[in-house]
């Protein structure tokens, strides 16, 4: 069951988050984004297009990355991972909607090391859940919330590209 939660304003918070990263990266150079499928890569999406930043944008599908992949399987909707532009020497804005474990943004990382050496790598999320296992932190996060285990954020996008962000209770 899925119930709306009026403290998770997805539109308020992009704004929060792009506000932050637009600040932080006003003077860097030779920057890329790169997209978490799926909600992550909806909110780079928009960020490269404010950002004038389309030719320089990605998009990552850690499926076959996970250290999970084993016990969880292989979910039928896996995206091919699209980075066209060279990623050496780069700033790359890595982007998620929530982070939870830290598992998603370790094979996010291992995952761009195939496509060359980065100069930096910054994380950007939607939400932050805590509860971290492994020394994960983003740099630019719209809202901290702490659901318990059995639930999970899921932001979704509407035809007509607003995104909502809701808890999805198993």
């Amino acid at each position: 069951m899925t119930l709306p939660n009026p403290e998770l304003d997805a539109e308020a918070l992009y704004q929060s988050l792009a506000a932050q990263v637009k600040t932080a990266l006003a003077k860097a150079e030779n920057v890329g984004i790169v997209g978490i499928h799926s909600g992550g890569a909806w909110l780079a999406e928009r960020l490269a297009m404010e950002m004038q930043l389309g030719e320089r944008l990605g998009f990552i599908d850690v499926s076959f990355y996970r250290d999970d992949f084993a016990e969880k399987g292989l979910r039928t909707d896996v995206k091919p991972t699209q980075i066209p532009f060279d990623v050496d020497g780069a700033t790359i804005l890595l982007v998620d909607d929530v982070l939870y474990t830290g598992r998603t943004t370790r094979a996010a990382i291992n995952e761009l090391f195939d496509y060359g050496r980065p100069a930096r790598i910054l994380l950007a999320a939607l939400a932050d859940r805590g509860e971290r296992e492994l020394p994960i932190a983003a740099d630019f996060v719209a809202t901290t919330i702490s659901i318990p285990d059995r639930q999970q954020l899921v932001l979704q996008r509407a035809e007509d590209g607003r995104l909502s962000l809701t808890v999805d209770h198993a």
